[in-house]
């Protein structure tokens, strides 16, 4: 599943192309990739103008005209093609139809605007969803109040990352990272990352970890997931970016998938464990586990 960097990736992209667009008509064949009424999608989508898309974890929002938003999750191999007279782009899970003809046998959601162009959400694995609701319902749902705070938000603080640790003092601090509930969007190879950046073995305890510790975790937590977004996110061989490309992020990371290899550190020998189930990469002399 995409993280956070490879989400917000998408979202600039269609944050791009998007806006302005009137939606003519919608045309779904998988009742799971759009459980929306057929009133509500003829009141409140039909004839709607996308004004902005937004991104909560790793979900994309488009704010419409009507007050209605629709969110959009694209799970695993989900896709979101653009495609118009002048302009394409694709992406999410790297298969043909990213640059094929479509409709194809994937294409789940076709959004056809006034002005000719369509968005196609293709899934192959039919996980992914597009879901229709009111605009001032969305915080309203399990789904989203279950959610941490944004870590690229400008109001996230070293402070604020501390007082949501605090309800989990006896998990591991990666355990803790990949709780959406802690903070939206994190995954395993951000979790590694930072945890690398910081010093700090992915198995100590949250209830362990001091104000220093914590302020350096925060720190690095915003500089890859920064990077990562700079590079279009990973090269996760599940996932582009969206330009249809692959991200470049993996090309920079210090942990992540370098079993073996030697830490730009401290020059010892990378190695993968396992914490919160979760294959986790670490430096042995970096992130000692603390008795």
């Amino acid at each position: 599943m995409p993280e956070l960097p490879e989400v917000e990736t998408v979202r600039r992209g269609l944050a791009r192309l998007l806006p302005n667009r009137i939606i003519q008509s919608v045309k779904a064949d998988w009742p799971k990739s759009f459980p929306n009424s057929e009133n509500e999608v003829k009141q409140f989508l039909i004839n709607s103008q996308i004004i902005r898309v937004s991104r909560r974890g790793k979900v994309l929002i488009f704010v419409l005209s009507s007050g209605y938003v629709l969110l959009v999750h694209l799970k695993m191999t989900g896709q979101l093609v653009f495609r118009s007279n002048h302009e394409h782009f694709g992406a999410g899970h790297p298969t043909h139809s990213l640059i094929g003809k479509l409709p194809d046998q994937s294409t789940r959601v076709t959004i056809k605007f006034i002005d000719g162009s369509r968005l196609f959400f293709n899934d192959q694995r039919k996980f992914g969803w597009m879901r229709l609701l009111p605009g001032n319902k969305v915080n309203e749902l399990d789904f989203f109040k279950k959610f941490g705070p944004e870590p690229l938000a400008k109001g996230f603080s070293w402070y604020q990352l501390q007082e949501r640790l605090k309800r989990r003092p006896n998990t591991t601090i990666k355990a803790a990272l990949l709780d959406q509930s802690v903070v939206a969007g994190v995954g395993n190879i951000y979790a590694d990352e930072a945890l690398w950046g910081a010093k700090i073995h992915p198995a100590t305890l949250t209830k362990s970890l001091s104000a220093n510790q914590l302020q350096q975790l925060h720190k690095e937590l915003i500089f890859v997931l920064k990077l990562a977004i700079a590079k279009g996110g990973s090269t996760d061989k599940n996932y582009v970016d969206a330009e249809g490309k692959q991200g470049s992020y993996l090309n920079f990371a210090h942990v992540f998938r370098r079993e073996g290899q030697t830490c730009p550190r401290c020059s010892n020998t990378i190695m993968k464990i396992r914490v919160a189930s979760r294959g986790t990469h670490i430096c042995p002399s970096c992130q000692q586990l603390k008795a």
